[in-house]
């Protein structure tokens, strides 16, 4: 099962990138955990310098901005999450 995690504090971009992880998940019809990493310790381990970020598998996929439903789909199956 795929892991994604989702690095942010809650903010609007935060919460459109959790809505597509979402979509991307079911589009692929997978089972996925999706995680909000939300306190600031924690998200400064991934190394990213802008929120949103975006992890699968402990990886980290984006920084910055919102990647649409179907490039989140593109890094599920990257990771071998299809």
């Amino acid at each position: 099962m795929a892991k994604i995690q989702i690095l942010g504090t809650g903010c609007a971009r935060c919460q459109q990138l959790t809505a597509n992880a979402e979509k991307a998940v079911q589009g692929l019809g997978i089972a996925a955990e999706i995680e909000k990493v939300t306190e600031i310790k924690e998200i400064l381990k991934f190394q990213i310098l802008m929120t949103p970020g975006l992890a699968i598998n402990g990886k980290v996929k984006s920084a910055g901005r919102v990647p649409s439903p179907e490039e989140i789909r593109e890094m599920l199956v990257e990771e071998g999450g299809n």
